[in-house]
């Protein structure tokens, strides 16, 4: 029997991907069905929550991350059915009625339900709590939520100067505030407007850039006033808000479509047809720097479900070529540039990507992993302060990787093991099931010999 081009093995409890180039080649072939995005799920989990009566989320993502979500706010009194299957109900307690929980909240390796969910304990007055996550998480700066907060009236305490997890949180009463964000981030301003639904007066966000607005779009559905000002970057939510349970339908993530559709652009023969993908206007930066890359990938079956943009995405091999990604694009793409420094691997020229500095307080540092684990396959990639510079074309070569715990590090470097003669294999790949459980067997599925 031959050996499998894409295979797992387990060592010590440790998962490795293997994958091995035949020696005529891959392509790959076929319609994905991808997970349910991950930033919906989280806000749909945490509303519903909030919210009166009973939510009912459909397609929602069944990975680690928002299991995390659901765990910590069942444990602060909300009924959230298991998550394993295609409909998840919710059974809100109201806004201000969250129930002091008996342990310390545990939010795993999700800096979205941490960063999130601060801004909704610390606004709960007269409730105590305690939030903490895995290694990598208390590694991660929450100063970026917590000043802010702090600003509005709120008691937080945690290590390195109330920046780093275990945090603790005393509920206050809060007032609004105008806050003029340096980043753009949509886990700043999510958790400054969710801080703000039960504060005094109006609190309005102003970014540099405008950032994914998934919350916007969900608080308004769930019935808080807000206003949007796209020209200003800028969104006021107003206090005394009360939310009303929902049906939310959540679209396919771009964030895991976008291994596909690189993989598509560069395994030569491949044409893949990605379905249900949200394609929001604040997430599809990954689409337009492949379309200047020159991927051959086409939209089909737009359409709108429950209020987000979706669309089929056909992807075919095509030549890629250089280009520079940074500036106001870098929110829009932010955890796609993994998976774009494997494209601009194989694109002719050379790639700078900055402004990206972001990406080093991530899972992992992923412009150091990056440009380390790529260039142990033989890639060309230097690490910028703030990026990377990509020289494309060097032949890579199979060999031994590691995922650092970091799901979209281990995905990206199984996409570019796979124009990689030999066999590539990557360690500790049991991350991927954070954001994307059905990553490998999706890959077995679609790979075929040449």
């Amino acid at each position: 029997m031959s050996v499998p081009f894409v295979r797992s093995k387990v060592v010590e409890n440790q998962q490795s991907l293997v994958i091995e180039k035949p020696f005529s080649g891959l392509s790959l072939n076929g319609k994905i069905q991808i997970p349910g995005d991950k930033s919906i799920s989280h806000r749909a989990l945490m509303l519903g929550a909030l919210a009166q009566g009973e939510t009912q989320i459909q397609g929602l993502l069944l990975g680690e991350d928002p299991r995390s979500t659901a765990e910590c706010f069942r444990a602060l009194g909300a009924e959230i059915s298991p998550l394993n299957t295609e409909l998840v109900t919710v059974q809100g307690i109201g806004l201000g009625n969250l129930l002091e929980p008996l342990d310390v909240l545990n939010a795993g390796n999700s800096g979205t339900t941490l960063r999130l969910m601060l801004g909704i304990l610390a606004s709960h007055s007269g409730s105590f709590f305690t939030v903490t996550g895995d290694s990598s998480l208390r590694s991660r700066p929450m100063s970026r939520v917590v000043k802010p907060l702090q600003e509005m009236g709120a008691k937080i305490w945690g290590r390195k100067d109330n920046s780093l997890a275990p945090l603790a949180v005393k509920g206050q009463q809060l007032t609004g505030i105008i806050y003029h964000s340096p980043i753009a981030s949509a886990q700043v301003k999510s958790c400054i407007l969710l801080a703000g639904l039960m504060a005094e007066g109006e609190t309005t966000v102003i970014e540099p850039a405008l950032s994914r607005d998934h919350s916007e779009r969900m608080l308004q559905a769930f019935g808080a006033k807000l206003t949007v000002d796209p020209e200003q970057n800028s969104v006021t939510v107003f206090g005394g808000a009360k939310l009303q349970g929902q049906t939310v339908i959540v679209p396919g993530d771009i964030s895991s479509a976008a291994f596909w559709l690189v993989a598509g652009a560069i395994v030569p023969g491949s044409e893949l047809l990605v379905e249900n993908v949200g394609v929001n206007p604040t997430r599809t930066g990954i689409l337009e720097i492949l379309e200047m890359m020159g991927a051959d990938i086409q939209p089909e079956n737009q359409r709108i479900v429950a209020g987000e943009p979706v669309a089929d995405l056909r992807v075919k091999y095509s030549k890629l070529k250089s280009c520079e990604i940074a500036g106001n694009i870098i929110p829009r793409l932010i955890d796609e540039i993994p998976i774009l420094a494997v494209a601009a691997v194989f694109a002719e020229g050379t790639t700078i990507i900055r402004n990206a500095e972001e990406l080093r307080v991530k899972e992992s540092d992923r412009l150091a992993v990056m440009a380390s684990q790529l260039n142990k396959m033989g890639a060309k990639v230097t690490e910028l302060p703030d990026g990377l510079e990509i020289t494309g074309g060097t032949p890579l070569t199979g060999v031994e990787l590691d995922s650092y715990t970091d799901h979209r590090i281990a995905m990206s470097l199984a996409i570019a093991a796979l124009n990689a003669q030999g066999i590539t294999t990557i360690n500790r790949a049991e991350a991927a099931a954070i954001s994307y459980p059905n990553f490998t067997s999706t890959l077995q599925e679609v790979c075929q010999s040449n």
